[in-house]
């Protein structure tokens, strides 16, 4: 008996070892949560610890999995990234209940150096970085081709994407997605807006895609 105590608390020691390489990693490789990267630690320890206690048990290991199912609440605000880590930290522990603490320590490892690979490499990002043009017209000037000629001055693309009347319909907001072709020509972009806006508000500023990411 005492035997398999000492055996479960070195499994939950060496998962909450993996599970602090895990939460390094997840600092290091993007946007980070100051209570997310501390649940990273301790969730292989209690994984751990709880897969050991039933092991043998199928019954009682189904319902375990049913009440680790319910992690899935991270997906509401999360994105993926933070599901994979959670996956990540979960199987880090069960494979320390199992006594596979090489294999355990090996994979983790290696899949550290995947993910801080990607990072530094910047895989799967986009070389040109999209915009956000909101541009204000009022309501008697046709917004259909009025932008064309400095849209295709300054963008290497662009799309209209909303367009909404403000201020008791007096005036029309307009919503682009744009790729400048310098960023260094910005302000001449929004000058060349302004002057054929009337000088009214126009807003250029970083899409919210990655922020909406699930």
């Amino acid at each position: 008996m005492l035997d398999a105590i000492w055996m479960a608390f070195v499994y939950a020691v060496a998962a909450g070892v993996l599970g602090v390489i895990i939460s390094l990693t997840y600092m290091k490789t993007g946007k980070v949560s100051k209570n997310f990267a501390r649940t990273l630690i301790i969730l292989p320890v209690l994984v751990s610890v709880v897969i050991t206690m039933v092991n043998g048990n199928l019954g009682t290991s189904v319902a375990i999995v049913g009440a680790f199912s319910l992690i899935r609440f991270r997906s509401l605000q999360g994105s993926s990234r933070d599901i994979a880590f959670i996956f990540f930290a979960m199987t880090a522990g069960l494979t320390c209940s199992m006594g596979y603490l090489l294999f355990a320590a090996a994979v983790t490892v290696f899949v550290c150096v995947i993910l801080v690979v990607l990072q530094l490499s910047h895989y799967g990002e986009k070389r040109t970085e999209e915009k956000d043009l909101r541009i204000t017209i009022p309501e008697n000037l046709d917004y259909t081709n009025i932008f064309e000629e400095i849209f295709e001055q300054y963008t290497k693309g662009h799309k209209l994407l909303q367009v909404k009347t403000t201020n008791m319909g007096s005036l029309y907001e307009l919503r682009y997605r744009t790729t400048l072709k310098e960023a260094a020509k910005e302000k001449e972009f929004l000058d060349a807006l302004r002057c054929r806006n009337g000088n009214l508000t126009v807003i250029l500023g970083r899409t919210d895609m990655e922020e909406e990411e699930l």
